[in-house]
Order: C-alpha cells, then structure tokens, then sequence
C-alpha cells in the first residue's frame, strides 16, 4: 500500500496527520514536479494510502475520492478551506503554500537551490476520506 505522507516529519506533518484524523483536513495539494522527481505515479480515485505519522507510523488508511491536476493559479477557495489548515483565502493558502515549496527542504528534496513556484506550476489537488484507523 502506497503511503500518504503530509510534509516533511516534524511539527508540520503532526498537525496536518491531526487535522485530517479529526476531519478537518479533506484535500490536500502536491506538486506535479515532485511526482515526477521521485518517479511516483500520480494518486487516482479509489486509491488507498496508509498515512504515516512523523513516527514513522501508520495512523490511518485513506481513499482518495478526487483528483484535478491544475495551473497553481486555479486553485479555488473551496480546495483551500478543506486543507483544514485555517485558511480563510485563496491568498493567505498559497503564500503558505509557496513559502513551503520553495523553503529548504524542498528546494533540498527537489536537489534545486532555485526552485520556486508559480501561477503555471501544475499541481495535483486532491481530496481524501479517512477509510479506517489505526490504533
């Protein structure tokens, strides 16, 4: 089984393993180019993913039920809000988003000092449910 993690481990992937364990979190947002770097296929509707604490753990199995590959700047407000991390924007989600992307360890796992996002950046937005829990 395919795992889902959320960010890198540490604080970040605990609130956002958190989030979705309390159904706050339905959607989340993935870089096209880092699919693509780590030669990992794309997640389809139907798919299940063990989702992996910063433990290392598997703390949940979730079935995606939504997946859109758009252009950065079509990201609407609705898939924002459901990333359950209390966005109230489109605005306010991408500059979160953007200075993740193009933070250290990203820039390190993309093995780009220079990588950066922008309006035409294809992103993979998609939807989840939680199918099962873990302990």
């Amino acid at each position: 089984m395919k795992h889902a993690e959320f960010a890198f481990p540490g604080p970040l992937r605990d609130k956002l393993v958190a989030a979705v364990l309390r159904g706050e979190k339905t959607s989340t947002t993935g870089l096209v180019a880092e699919y693509e770097k780590y030669g990992e296929e794309l997640p389809v509707v139907g798919e299940r993913e063990l989702m992996i604490d910063s433990a290392g753990e598997g703390v949940a199995v979730l079935e995606t039920t939504e997946v859109r590959i758009l252009p950065l700047s079509e990201v609407d407000l609705q898939h924002a809000l459901d990333e359950g991390e209390g966005f109230t924007s489109v605005a306010e989600w991408r500059a979160d988003h953007t200075d993740y992307w193009q933070g250290a360890e990203m820039r390190a796992a993309m093995e780009d000092p220079e990588f950066t996002v922008d309006d035409t950046t294809l992103v993979v937005a998609t939807r989840f449910i939680i199918v099962e829990r873990i302990g």
